[in-house]
């Protein structure tokens, strides 16, 4: 049987067609409404309340906690300063990617893991013999993803305080309604937004406040399927989507390293030993084999492969999560894994890995698409990722 996650007492009165999603053993909302439009305009136009609880959330604590966590991830943690967060991936020893998520500095010696996949078997094999305690706390905590232009309004609102001078990729602790929280400046959209943590037998009045709160705002709950649309647009890999953990992989093809999953800023050059540094080195030297881009449709092209079956376009209203082919002339050179066509940007944009000598932005490639049954070729060019990165994201 499925878990609910904390907020499950208001969210699911709210979803009007019973469209849930199974995320690590929860049921959450794929969407409020019939349709995710409204809820993706929210991420885009004003806030969106997003219920990210499912997420895998581990305490990591003691002498040796960022010992162990630097030896584990990709990214040099001991740059990291209290009260900043870190998004990195792990690997295994072959450089090979296992997961990715974020790294929160809570206290001198006192960091969130958090993961989307389960980790606890991974980060006590890389702490054994440290002193370090890792402490799973998935179900106890609690977490929402307020996202969009007047998420910062919203939440000020809500907390009692003044939050522009929190940075980009750093926490605070706060209260809501009295309740002690921990706000993070980040998120999955690509947007100005915040992730709020909080304990989950405190989660319900903390959701009230903020819908309260944001009221004036159009503040409105948002599912997967509007989240998935936003992640799209601003070109965020998705685990079990976009690629393999290495974990998991059945054949080496489907295994991925940081630089083909075009990572390369979160590999540290210089840091002391960690899982992956020899083979990184060595891959940094000859270069990747594979990057991973965005692709643009050319919306020409699709369009006269309707016409041509005596139909108008027909695009998806939420996401794509297969592999679709991508040809250079006659020879595959590579595979997109998600799509979307993007309200906010008039394009229909796909995720893909192609082999490197083809990933230059620019280059024409045709991918695979289906019209009434038939497998067809629409002209693409490959783009440089993010698709959006709007100023206030940072500001």
């Amino acid at each position: 049987m499925l878990k609910a996650t904390p907020f499950h007492a208001r969210t699911a009165a709210l979803v009007k067609g019973q469209a849930w999603r199974r995320w690590a053993g929860y049921a959450v909302a794929s969407a409020y409404e019939l349709l995710p439009d409204p809820e993706y305009a929210a991420i885009r136009s004003s806030a969106a309340l997003i219920d990210i609880s499912p997420l895998y959330k581990y305490l990591v604590s003691g002498r040796d906690a960022i010992r162990l966590l630097d030896r584990m991830v990709t990214r040099d943690l001991t740059r990291c300063r209290v009260g900043q967060v870190m998004y990195t991936p792990w690997c295994d020893a072959r450089g090979k990617v296992i997961d990715d998520g974020t790294v929160s500095r809570l206290g001198e010696d006192r960091f969130r893991l958090t993961s989307a996949d389960a980790s606890l078997r991974w980060l006590s094999l890389n702490g054994a013999g440290m002193e370090a305690a890792i402490e799973d706390v998935s179900t106890r905590l609690g977490a929402l993803a307020l996202q969009g232009p007047l998420s910062r309004a919203v939440l000020e609102r809500a907390a009692g305080l003044d939050l522009s001078g929190l940075g980009y990729f750093r926490l605070t602790d706060a209260r809501i309604r009295g309740i002690p929280v921990t706000i993070s400046r980040t998120g999955y959209t690509g947007d100005l937004g915040y992730e709020i943590w909080v304990e989950a037998d405190q989660a319900i009045p903390v959701w009230d406040e903020l819908i309260a709160a944001g009221r004036d705002y159009g503040i409105t709950p948002a599912g997967i399927w509007a989240l998935d649309l936003a992640r799209i647009e601003a070109g965020l890999v998705m685990l079990d989507v976009d690629y393999h953990s290495a974990h998991r992989a059945l054949i080496p093809a489907q295994e991925s390293t940081p630089f083909e999953l075009s990572l390369d800023w979160t590999v540290s050059r210089d840091k002391g030993p960690y899982n992956g540094r020899v083979a990184h080195r060595l891959e940094r030297e000859r270069g990747p084999g594979w990057r991973f881009v965005g692709l643009a449709a050319e919306w020409d092209s699709l369009e006269s492969l309707y016409r041509a079956a005596g139909l108008p376009p027909q695009l998806p209203t939420v996401a794509w999560r297969n592999s679709a082919p991508v040809y250079r002339g006659s020879r595959q050179v590579g595979y997109a894994t998600s799509g979307c066509w993007s309200p906010l940007l008039k394009q229909y944009l796909a995720l893909a890995h192609l082999e490197a000598g083809n990933a230059a932005p620019g280059t024409g490639v045709d991918l695979e698409v289906t019209v009434e049954h038939r497998r067809l070729r629409a002209a693409a060019r490959v783009v440089k990722l993010p698709f959006f990165d709007p100023e206030r994201k940072r500001e």
